[in-house]
């Protein structure tokens, strides 16, 4: 008979894995063979089903004593019982998918069921991060053909919730992203939401940008909404910009992102499954996507962006979501801040028609808003844009901006621009020939973008500008010395910034 343990809570957030904890000198331990990294069944009153988790062992009796299992936060918070409660443990079998897994592994396709068995594995917690590591490696170097995709999209969309709106025009945009800025949501939901069309924008934080929508959103209201709250503004307000992690849509994609996070992987079939999943499950019926094309965007190639436009078409259209593609210009950071108070800042800029708002910013918003706009039966098709135009320069999208905050609950302390204040300057004259994508956001996220809001990069010059030796690119923003020390030496190495001849001519890449 195994022996009982009593439960501890440990204060650890292991981010989407559950962890336990025995002392090394723990009878059940020594007695049952368990190893570091071994799976667990943990089993508390009686027939209740066990909750699976990773094993770590400690020597601290401060941390997990020797008659006791600690869990993590969310190990714990899936039990559901009182700390001490009698708790008893067992080796876990492997999931029965993860000879699914292995298959891919090998480069063999899998088919509907595997993959549904997978995310609800997944979901189960029934995987470690290193099994998942595995499954999200084998699907980006062997390649997901575009049954496969469709196959993963659906998984994800059965792992969870799907919210539905009871109207047959639900409408949102989402950019595959790779290019800093880029916060046309925060104008674009406004717009259409003034129009009448039901625009509940549900947002992922920041995954490996220096932010997020659900982040700069967060700098003027709450984010972390209830569905019930969702359902109540959006009737009201015909829309929303919230963070979807409380309403459990597609969490197996919820989960795989934080293990794709730090390995830097986002392949293309897991990218249309991850994104469309999401939107159906948020109750979409009409997506937007924009894909930015440049040299240091994440896709680089018209041939490449219109590759992936079938494979999101193909994937829409099999499950009932109408679905527009639009190529845009990546191959420069959109607007003039990078980092959750400088992006609040250019589109409320933009909102309130302020004459130094980022030019490149609000056409793009428009361009998508009319796309969006376009939608509703009752607007002639080319007309879009103009709308689009005419509700942002009447004000009708900075009062709905202004309802949005308040049904969300306005922020009363939004945060503030870092004080730490760093300027780098050109090394010679010339023109502004190439800004590297990555490397701007990189010193962003060193900074402390998006954990701190007020921490970011102010770009000053753009694509095409002329610059003199000693002229200032951009500043670095940051709260913590650590942070910045980061910052300012990254762009020592490389300021993202390349200054050529006058003359110098700039590639373009073409966008439709």
């Amino acid at each position: 008979m195994p022996e009982t343990l009593r439960l501890r809570r440990v204060a650890i957030d292991t981010y989407h894995e559950n962890v336990a904890y025995l002392h090394r000198d723990c009878l059940a331990y020594r007695s049952e063979g368990f190893q570091a990294l071994n799976k667990l069944e943990i089993h508390v009153n009686g027939d209740g089903p066990p909750v699976l988790a990773v094993l770590n062992v400690v020597d601290d009796p401060a941390i997990t004593a020797r008659d006791e299992l600690g869990l993590s936060e969310q190990a714990f918070a899936q039990l559901g019982v009182a700390e001490g409660t009698p708790a008893r443990i067992a080796q876990a079998q492997p999931p029965d998918s993860l000879g699914a897994v292995h298959r891919k592994i090998h480069g063999e396709r899998l088919d509907q069921a595997e993959y549904h068995a997978i995310a609800q594995d997944i979901v189960g917690n029934r995987y470690s991060k290193i099994e998942m590591s595995a499954f999200i490696v084998a699907c980006a170097q062997t390649g997901l053909e575009r049954d496969e995709v469709l196959a993963l999209t659906r998984a994800m969309l059965d792992s969870g919730e799907r919210l539905d709106w009871g109207e047959p025009l639900v409408v949102d945009k989402h950019c595959i992203g790779g290019v800093p800025g880029n916060r046309t949501s925060l104008i674009v939901v406004p717009i259409v939401a003034a129009h009448g069309l039901l625009c509940p924008k549900t947002s992922s934080r920041a995954i490996t940008s220096p932010a997020g929508t659900a982040d700069t959103m967060e700098c003027l209201a709450r984010v972390t909404l209830d569905p019930r709250e969702l359902r109540a503004i959006a009737q009201r307000e015909r829309g929303f910009l919230a963070w979807g992690g409380t309403a459990r849509l597609a969490p197996a994609d919820d989960v795989l992102i934080a293990v794709e996070r730090p390995l830097s992987l986002d392949s293309p079939g897991q990218m249309v499954a991850s994104i469309l999943a999401k939107k159906l499950a948020a109750g979409s019926t009409h997506l937007i996507v924009d894909i930015p094309i440049g040299p240091s965007a994440k896709i680089r190639h018209t041939r490449d962006a219109l590759r992936l436009r079938k494979l999101f078409e193909f994937v829409g259209d099999s499950l009932g979501l109408t679905l527009e593609v639009l190529l845009t210009d990546g191959r420069q950071p959109i607007g003039r801040g990078v980092g959750p108070v400088l992006e609040v800042r250019d589109a409320l800029q933009v909102l309130r028609n302020d004459p130094q708002a980022p030019a490149d910013l609000r056409a793009k918003s428009l361009l998508l808003a009319g796309h969006l706009l376009e939608l509703d039966p009752q607007v002639r098709g080319g007309a879009g844009q103009a709308l689009a135009e005419e509700i942002l320069v009447s004000g009708r999208a900075w009062a709905k901006m202004e309802a949005l905050i308040d049904a969300q609950g306005r922020n009363r302390e939004p945060p503030t621009l870092g004080a730490l204040r760093h300027e780098v300057v050109a090394d010679n004259d010339g023109i502004v020939c190439a800004i590297d994508n990555r490397q701007i956001a990189r010193i962003a996220r060193l900074a402390g973008a998006p954990l701190d809001p007020g921490a970011g990069v102010d770009l000053y010059r753009r694509l095409g500008e002329p610059v003199r030796a000693g002229d200032a690119l951009y500043a670095i923003h940051a709260e913590f010395p650590a942070d910045f020390r980061f910052a300012r030496a990254q762009a020592a190495r490389h300021p993202g910034y390349r200054i050529g001849e006058p003359g110098t001519t700039i590639a373009e890449e073409g966008v439709a």
